[in-house]
């Protein structure tokens, strides 16, 4: 055993509380965010953005994990994915997450600092929907779409930081972005879907049952439609074309993969998505880096 073997395992819960083993949600967050400050500079970002919102990216995440964890905990101990995590499983205890989450929130807040009040304004939806998304499995079957409007509402707020007024452009992605979350977290809740029914908590897979794979198909081509037409406001060039091309493959991989609605199908097709954001962004980016005239 080495000396920091202790202090690892003191932390090590809190580590997995905040989900910091598992990444994949903050650059689903990111991946959008990227996005817009890219479009808002007109793919001139400075560092300052790019680092204080990539914080401010992982930091409500975390946020957001906590917060979901002791509103679900009870729920938790009885979903098989979730059954280890440590609020459910005793572990941790609400006295020790709510510190935590004050803390998370508190750092979060303070890289607001690095841009103006507008900025700092437009960050209080944000918080609002993040806290109230884990009670929307309890009262409606569409806790996604919560989910979707809050990760993107980190759009507009990137705008803002900016300074640039949110419009055409920022809307359009806040639309496709939300079909896009509202799509891979139903797949995430497909996963989940016989615990769920079993315990009584809501989600659009089981609003949509058997029309689970066309309604995230459906909201798929919302996504890659919308940002067809993000690319035509915003004047990007043939990279982003190609990389709507990737991404649209990409769903079909998802959609064969989910055909037999199996969960470790359905986690694999969520998780893919981390590669159609890469794919996104970097047309954008690419985009940039061509002449004008190109």
């Amino acid at each position: 055993m080495t000396s920091w073997t202790p202090v690892r395992t003191h932390i090590d819960p809190y580590l997995r509380l905040m989900r910091l083993d598992r990444p994949i949600g903050s650059w689903l967050l990111y991946w959008p965010t990227l996005i817009a400050i890219y479009l808002a500079a007109d793919g001139q970002p400075g560092w300052r953005i790019l680092i204080g919102f990539a914080l401010g990216t992982v930091l409500m995440r975390s946020a957001g994990c906590v917060a979901n964890d002791m509103a679900d905990r009870n729920f938790d101990a009885q979903v098989k994915r979730t059954a280890q995590r440590p609020l459910a499983t005793g572990e941790l205890r609400r006295r020790h997450a709510l510190p935590l989450l004050l803390g998370l929130l508190l750092a979060s807040a303070s890289l607001l600092l690095l841009w103006d009040l507008k900025t700092l304004f437009w960050s209080l939806p944000a918080l609002a929907l993040a806290l109230l998304y884990p009670l929307m499995k309890r009262w409606t079957y569409l806790p996604q779409v919560v989910l979707g409007a809050a990760f993107s509402w980190s759009i507009p707020m990137a705008f803002a930081a900016q300074g640039v007024s949110p419009g055409r452009s920022a809307w359009l992605l806040y639309a496709a972005a939300l079909s896009w979350v509202v799509a891979y977290d139903t797949q995430y809740a497909m996963v989940d879907r016989d615990d769920d029914l079993r315990i009584g908590v809501r989600s659009t897979a089981i609003l949509f049952a058997e029309l689970d794979l066309f309604m995230i198909a459906c909201l798929q081509a919302l996504f890659l439609g919308g940002l067809y037409l993000l690319g035509r406001a915003a004047a990007l060039r043939w990279p982003f074309d190609l990389a709507l091309i990737a991404a649209a493959l990409r769903f079909a991989w998802q959609g064969w993969c989910c055909r037999e609605r199996q969960r470790e199908a359905c986690f694999a097709a969520f998780l893919d998505n981390h590669r159609v954001g890469a794919w996104i962004f970097a047309g954008v980016f690419c985009s940039y880096l061509l002449p004008l005239g190109s």
